[in-house]
């Protein structure tokens, strides 16, 4: 084709091969990573797989997967399968890991084995912050977000949906003992698979009772009165105006390089009472006194509020509109300007 930009024949030998270091530019944020993780000890971190086994097969540095995780926390790139397909394609990654690509599951154990170790890399990436003065402005804005759990939803228990999934069981069975009834003035010939069927059902709900009143125990000993079977911890809390089972992630970052200087998982659904927390937390981290946080109207509550003030940290954030004039049909008191 002529006229058109020209590429390079794929089976073009070249005399001097290109250097994969050719590939990552000087500013490219790849480079970074290197130099933080070069320098850090994962000794002392915690990281495990440092010191290699006598016997065995090779395994892959701590380092190495380390990179691979902030690579893939940079880029959005949170599956391990994804991440061992862009180690295998990703000219970034290909220079970051010098070539090697990890498997999923190897990528996936690191950040199983290693999640304390993994927040105190976190701990001294925000003091590297510190020290290059990249928390200069005093100005935090902090926000919750909820993460879905791997816990369905029907396998999490609270005492509605305990008392909703009873009360449906004893309508079953009910209406299949109505059909046994039924079914014993019919033709025997006819009913008799059919009775059958319904024996086995009413077994089954049976042992879901049985099931459910072993569960409740469990719930009621619970301080939340709530129950997870896949993922204890994981609590049912509501997301943009759905149920969801799964953990609140509460997040600090700071206004001018929008960088995360603090953060915590929780299974409290309400932000209400993270707000003093959250912000001690920021001001630990960042190293500034006066600390000014600002938040949304789902952290409004005075006592936060105060704990706050104690501690000397500034806060902005609007008060909840909990007023039922406007929901009626009336002007609420904002609307009303008092004129000495």
């Amino acid at each position: 084709m002529k006229r058109f930009v020209a590429g390079e024949s794929r089976s073009q030998a070249t005399l001097f091969p290109e250097l994969l270091d050719d590939f990552v530019s000087e500013d490219n944020p790849v480079r970074a990573i290197e130099a933080f993780v070069e320098a850090l000890d994962l000794r002392q971190l915690g990281f495990k797989g440092v010191d290699p086994q006598a016997t065995g097969r090779p395994a892959y540095h701590p380092a190495v997967l380390l990179k691979i995780y902030l690579y893939g926390y940079l880029n959005r790139v949170q599956s391990s399968r994804r991440l061992e397909r862009e180690a295998q394609r990703n000219v970034e990654l290909m220079w970051l890991t010098e070539r090697l690509a990890p498997d999923f599951k190897t990528i996936a154990d690191f950040r199983k084995h290693n999640g304390k170790a993994i927040r105190a890399t976190c701990r001294d990436f925000v003091v590297l912050c510190r020290r290059l003065g990249l928390f200069s402005q005093a100005i935090v804005a902090i926000d919750g977000s909820k993460f879905k759990a791997v816990n369905n939803r029907d396998r999490n228990y609270t005492f509605a949906k305990m008392k909703r999934r009873a009360e449906e069981i004893d309508k079953s069975i009910e209406r299949y003992l109505r059909q046994l009834d039924s079914a014993d003035q019919g033709d025997p010939a006819d009913t008799e698979a059919q009775t059958a069927q319904l024996k086995e059902k009413i077994a089954a709900l049976i042992e879901e009772v049985q099931q459910l009143q072993f569960i409740e125990i469990q719930r009621t000993q619970a301080p939340d009165q709530q129950v997870s079977l896949t993922d204890p911890d994981s609590r049912s809390m509501t997301a943009r105006g759905t149920g969801v089972v799964g953990y609140n992630v509460q997040t600090a970052v700071d206004n001018r390089h929008h960088l995360i200087i603090a953060h915590e998982v929780t299974n409290v659904g309400s932000d209400r009472s993270q707000l003093s927390r959250m912000a001690n937390q920021a001001r630990d981290a960042s190293g500034i006194k006066d600390l000014t946080v600002v938040a949304d109207r789902g952290y409004f509550k005075g006592e936060e509020i105060l704990e706050c003030h104690k501690a000397g940290i500034t806060t902005y954030l609007p008060k909840p509109k909990t007023s039922p004039s406007q929901a009626k049909g009336m002007f609420p008191r904002e609307t009303f300007l008092f004129i000495p």
